[in-house]
C-alpha cells in the first residue's frame, strides 16, 4: 500500500511538473510574440506618429513641463489629487526593478548600444505618455463616490463610443490580472528574497510586515496612495540618483569613452569581451526598446489611470506634466544605471540583472549593497501601491463599485502570498498580460489622436492670445 501511494504521488508530481513545463513553454511562445517586433513597431510607430502630429511640442515643452510640475503641488480644478502627486503615483509604478535589473539585462544581452536605443524609444514615448494623459483627463468620469476616474477603458468607451466598450473591458481585464502578478506577488517575492539573502530576514516576517504596510496605505484610497507616493518617490529617486552620481564621479575619466562605446555599439554591434558574448545591432535595438518600454510603460496605458484623478481643468496641462514620467524614468534614472554599469566595467562580466548593478555599487561605494537593497525595497513597495490603484480601477470598470473593498483585501493577501511562493511562471504570465494591455490602448490612442491634436492646438492658441492681451495696452 505504501509503495502504491508513493507511485501515485510520484505520478501526480510528474504530471503536475509536465503540465507546468508545457504551460511555461506556451507562455514563453506568447511572450515572444507579444513583446516581439510587432509590438515594438506598434509602440514606436505610435510614438513617432504622435510626435510628428504634435510637431515636436512634447520635446520642445519639456522645460515648461518642469515648471508646471513644481507649480502643480496644488491643483486647480476638479479631481482628487494634486497634479504633482498624480505624476508621483504614476512614477511609483514605473521607477522600480526595471530601472535596476531591466537596464542591466538589456546591456548584458544587447551590449552598451541598447542604452542608445532605449533613449530613442523614450524620446518618442514622451509623446505617447502625453497623449494618454490628455485623453484620460478629457474623457474621465465621476464615479458613484464622487471621485474622478479615467484611463484607457474610459477613453475607449467615451471617446470611441459604446460600441467599443468591449475593447475597454479587454484592457481592464488584462490590467486587473497583470497587477496581481507583476506588481503584487512578484514584487513582494523579490523584496522577501533580497531581505532573506542580505540580512537573513525570514520570508514570513517580511510578508506580514509588507502586507500590513500596504494595508495601511491602500485602505485609505487614492488620496493616501498619492500622499505616500508624493513623499517616497522623490526620496527614493534622490537616494538612487545621488548614489549613481557618486559612482560616476569616481569614474569620471571613463565617461567620455562610455558615450563613444554606447553610440558605436548601437550602429556597429558590440564585440565579445570578458564574460560578454557579443551582440548585433538588431539585438541591441530590440533589447533597448523592449526594456525601455517595460520600464517607463509608455503605451501600456497604466499611467493615465493615475493622471485621470488629478485636480485640473486642462487635459493638455496634465498631459504636459505626465510626459515627464517617461523623461524621468528612462532618460534620467535608466541612463544613470546604464552609465554606472559601463564605466564600472561590470557590463561585460559574468553577472546578470540586478546582480550586475549590485556588483557595481558594491565595488564603488561603502555600503553600496545596502544602499541598492534599500532602493529595491522602496521601488517594489511603491510599485505595489501604484499598481493597486490601477488594478482597482480596472476591476471597478468591469464589476462596479462593489468590487473595490474585496479587491483591496485580495491585494493585501496577495502581497503576503507572494513572499511564500515560487513565482517564476507567474512572472512570465504577468509579463504577457502586461503586454496585452498595450494593444487595446494603442488602438484607442491612434484612433483618438485627432482629439489630442485639436486640444493641443486650442490650448496653445489660447495661451498665445492671453500672452498678447497681457502685453498690449488697453485702448482708451
Amino acid at each position: 500500500m505504501l509503495q502504491h501511494n508513493l507511485v501515485t504521488d510520484n505520478w501526480g508530481c510528474n504530471t503536475m511538473q509536465a503540465f507546468t513545463d508545457s504551460l511555461e513553454a506556451v507562455v514563453d511562445t506568447a511572450n515572444g510574440f507579444i513583446w516581439g517586433p510587432v509590438m515594438l513597431c506598434l509602440i514606436l510607430g505610435t510614438g513617432l506618429y504622435l510626435t510628428i502630429g504634435l510637431k515636436g511640442l512634447t520635446l520642445i515643452q519639456i522645460p515648461h513641463a518642469f515648471g508646471l510640475l513644481f507649480r502643480g503641488r496644488k491643483g486647480s480644478g476638479d479631481g482628487d489629487i494634486s497634479p504633482f502627486n498624480a505624476l508621483m503615483t504614476a512614477l511609483s509604478s514605473t521607477i522600480g526593478t526595471g530601472n535596476i535589473a531591466g537596464v542591466a539585462t538589456a546591456i548584458g544581452i544587447g551590449g552598451p548600444g541598447a542604452l542608445f536605443w532605449m533613449w530613442c524609444a523614450a524620446l518618442v514615448g514622451i509623446a505617447t505618455k502625453y497623449a494618454e494623459a490628455v485623453l484620460a483627463v478629457n474623457f474621465r468620469e465621476t464615479d458613484s463616490a464622487g471621485k474622478k476616474v479615467g484611463g484607457p477603458m474610459y477613453y475607449i468607451k467615451n471617446g470611441l463610443g459604446p460600441r467599443w466598450r468591449w475593447l475597454g473591458a479587454l484592457f481592464a481585464l488584462f490590467g486587473a490580472l497583470a497587477g496581481f502578478g507583476l506588481a503584487n506577488t512578484v514584487q513582494s517575492n523579490a523584496v522577501s528574497q533580497v531581505l532573506l539573502e542580505s540580512y537573513g530576514v525570514p520570508t514570513l516576517s517580511s510578508g506580514i510586515v509588507m502586507a500590513l504596510l500596504v494595508a495601511v496605505v491602500l485602505l485609505g484610497g487614492i488620496k493616501r496612495i498619492a500622499d505616500v507616493a508624493g513623499k517616497l518617490v522623490p526620496l527614493m529617486a534622490m537616494i538612487y540618483l545621488l548614489s549613481s552620481a557618486a559612482i560616476l564621479f569616481l569614474n569620471y575619466a571613463a565617461i567620455p569613452a562610455a558615450f563613444v562605446l554606447i553610440v558605436d555599439s548601437a550602429f556597429n554591434g558590440a564585440a565579445a569581451a570578458g564574460g560578454f558574448s557579443g551582440a548585433t545591432i538588431a539585438l541591441a535595438l530590440r533589447m533597448g526598446v523592449a526594456r525601455g518600454i517595460f520600464s517607463n510603460e509608455a503605451g501600456l496605458g497604466s499611467a493615465p489611470i493615475a493622471h485621470a484623478a488629478a485636480e485640473t481643468n486642462s487635459p493638455v496641462r496634465q498631459g504636459t506634466i505626465a510626459m515627464l514620467g517617461t523623461f524621468i524614468d528612462t532618460l534620467v534614472v535608466c541612463s544613470m544605471t546604464g552609465l554606472v554599469l559601463i564605466v564600472s566595467g561590470v557590463w561585460n562580466g559574468d553577472q546578470a540583472g540586478a546582480a550586475m548593478t549590485l556588483s557595481a555599487f558594491d565595488a564603488n561605494l561603502p555600503f553600496g549593497g545596502d544602499i541598492l537593497t534599500l532602493c529595491i525595497v522602496l521601488f517594489a513597495f511603491t510599485t505595489m501601491l501604484g499598481w493597486s490603484y490601477y488594478g482597482e480601477r480596472c476591476a471597478e470598470f468591469l464589476c462596479g463599485p462593489k468590487v473595490v473593498v474585496p479587491f483591496r483585501v485580495l491585494w493585501i493577501l496577495g502581497v503576503f502570498a507572494g513572499t511564500q511562493l515560487s513565482l517564476g511562471l507567474v512572472w512570465k504570465i504577468s509579463d504577457a498580460l502586461n503586454g496585452l494591455m498595450a494593444f487595446p490602448n494603442l488602438i484607442a490612442v491612434v484612433l483618438l489622436a485627432p482629439v489630442v491634436f485639436k486640444l493641443t492646438r486650442e490650448y496653445y492658441a489660447d495661451a498665445a492670445k492671453s500672452a498678447v492681451s497681457e502685453i498690449t495696452p488697453e485702448q482708451p
